[in-house]
């Protein structure tokens, strides 16, 4: 959503330091004297067992969330460096995702895992030792979070009880989906204000006054001696939900404390369509790409997804009313390898005045990404944080390739097309030194001004003006026949090398209800190519 979007977080690509073995000669005893024909057993040759270098014992915990106990165990049982190697790498070779590749991603990426977790976690002990380290190198980031760093005042959910009290610091982590549980709730609590947050066995740690007498008193009815033995347990007995149980609870924790399988999917990516689920309450949404050159081999794709406002859920937060999504998708090629994944959190807001007119417009979120040329497929996934409701779409489309003759970028139809002076904030919508929002439905209201945006490659030179010669023109055309021509004068058409950027924006004020089209008619004066390039778009009133 354009409106407001939570930045992400690089995590920089580790180093992988290679591990040399220390091959260590172990002598046999040279007996000095021999009594007997039969060989005294204290005098016999030992097999020595050689104990592994700290770079092995830091491999161990560093993989200690993923590595099953099954594997603990033949780790344990190994004798030198040299076998420890060949464990290391089986090891990471039977979580490959793409067995033919040269690259194993799902190690790439666990290991960034632990150098967020060491940035983010570490409270006087590294971040992969913590809980919330240990959660994040199993499942990764999750679906939302509800943090409150201060603690502070809180207001009780009706299920913990209801009321106003205070609480130390703590967070909520929500996950779709872990191996064995859907719909995953994890609650971290920090009650000594170090940092340190601790896994939560109830949703009652957090509650600072649990202990003052009289203090903090819930809306239902609930003493706080019952609350104080709540804390001390496991779930919350005072919940109608069977996911509040002290069953459910206790599961839960069983699961997130379990090793992991060994993985037989990608599992930063894998899944997503694998086994789609269909939702109660789909939520619709649109979705198209845009494709710019970069240069001969690589292009600029944007992907944008749009939705209605009216389909989202607000809630009123300080005065203004917020509507909040998850937005998850994966880029496959042909072979099924995944080239690329990316997974965000992104509101809109309006104030309650705006609420009413806000709901009929739209709001839009973009993801750019580079690519080359040939086919591929995004599985895209939007939830509503707080109604639930899910859109999964599957799309396939092809980069194209635009070579060194005449070509033309994706022609974009925006509701918004504004050049930008210096750095802005977030560099979602910019193609260069503008923003362009596009609009996917093509549906401008009379009135709303309709954004036109494309580049043109590979122009020929005009050897006298040392530029670029062509003709544009944009025809508007309604039923199929042209109402409206204009030319653009190419000189003062904005050039960078062999890139020409065209730009321009169509009052609909004068345009009566209807369908349209903006046809673009291209010619080259130095090579004689041509191109056409034509949009469909809608007024209504």
């Amino acid at each position: 959503m354009h409106s407001s979007l939570r930045s992400w977080t690089v995590v920089t690509k580790p180093i992988f330091i290679l591990i040399f073995a220390a091959v260590v000669s172990v002598g046999t005893p040279v007996l000095a004297q021999k009594k007997s024909t039969a060989q005294d057993p204290q005098d016999k040759p030992r097999k020595v067992r050689q104990e592994p270098d700290n770079a092995f014992r830091k491999w161990l915990e560093d993989v200690g969330p993923i590595i099953t106990s099954q594997e603990v165990k033949a780790w344990n049982q190994l004798d030198n460096n040299a076998e420890r190697e060949r464990f290391i790498e089986d090891f990471w070779d039977r979580r490959k995702p793409d067995r033919d590749s040269t690259e194993n991603e799902y190690r790439e990426a666990y290991y960034e895992r632990i150098a967020y977790v060491n940035e983010h976690f570490s409270s006087g002990i590294p971040g992969y030792k913590t809980d919330r380290g240990r959660v994040y190198l199993k499942y990764g980031k999750p679906n939302e979070v509800e943090s409150h760093p201060a603690g502070g005042a809180y207001q009780r959910e009706p299920s913990e009880g209801g009321g106003s009290t205070s609480t130390y610091p703590f967070e909520r982590w929500f996950y779709r989906n872990i191996p064995g549980r859907t719909g995953a709730n994890i609650e971290f609590v920090d009650p000594t204000g170090t940092g340190e947050y601790r896994l939560a066995r109830n949703p009652f740690e957090k509650d600072a006054l649990l202990m003052v007498p009289g203090a903090g008193p819930t809306t239902s009815g609930i003493n706080q001696a019952d609350m104080v033995a709540a804390a001390n347990g496991v779930g919350n007995p005072f919940s109608l939900s069977e996911q509040d149980s002290p069953f459910n609870w206790q599961e839960l924790m069983g699961i997130i404390n379990s090793p992991l399988p060994a993985p037989k999917y990608d599992p930063f990516g894998g899944g997503l369509t694998d086994t789609p689920k269909i939702e109660d309450n789909p939520l619709g949404f649109e979705t198209s790409f845009g494709f710019f050159k970069l240069d001969d081999n690589r292009v600029i794709t944007t992907i944008t997804v749009q939705a209605d406002n009216g389909e989202l859920s607000f809630k009123d937060s300080g005065g203004v009313q917020v509507a909040g999504l998850n937005i998850t998708g994966r880029i496959v090629n042909v072979a099924g390898r995944r080239v690329n994944f990316f997974e965000d959190a992104v509101s809109t807001t309006a104030t309650t005045e705006e609420l009413i007119e806000a709901r009929k417009r739209k709001s839009a979120y973009q993801k750019t990404v580079v690519l080359v040329p040939g086919h591929y497929k995004a599985d895209l996934m939007v939830r509503d944080t707080r109604s639930g409701a899910t859109g999964i779409r599957n799309v396939g489309f092809t980069v194209p390739r635009f070579g060194s003759e005449l070509a033309v970028s994706s022609m974009i139809l925006c509701s918004v097309l504004q050049h930008v002076t210096g750095e802005t904030q977030s560099r979602q919508f910019m193609i260069g030194d503008q923003k362009v929002i596009p609009n996917i439905s093509g549906v401008f209201h009379r009135g709303s001004p309709v954004g036109l945006y494309l580049q043109i490659y590979n122009a020929g030179t005009d050897q006298t003006t040392l530029r670029p010669a062509l003709e544009v023109e944009y025809a508007l055309l309604k039923d199929g026949r042209e109402i409206e021509r204009q030319v653009e004068d190419w000189r003062a058409v904005k050039t960078t090398d062999e890139r020409l950027t065209l730009s321009r924006m169509i009052d609909s004020r004068v345009l009566t209800p209807g369908v349209y089209a903006i046809e673009l008619r291209v010619r080259d004066r130095v090579t004689g190519q041509t191109l056409t390039q034509k949009e469909k778009f809608i007024v209504v009133p």
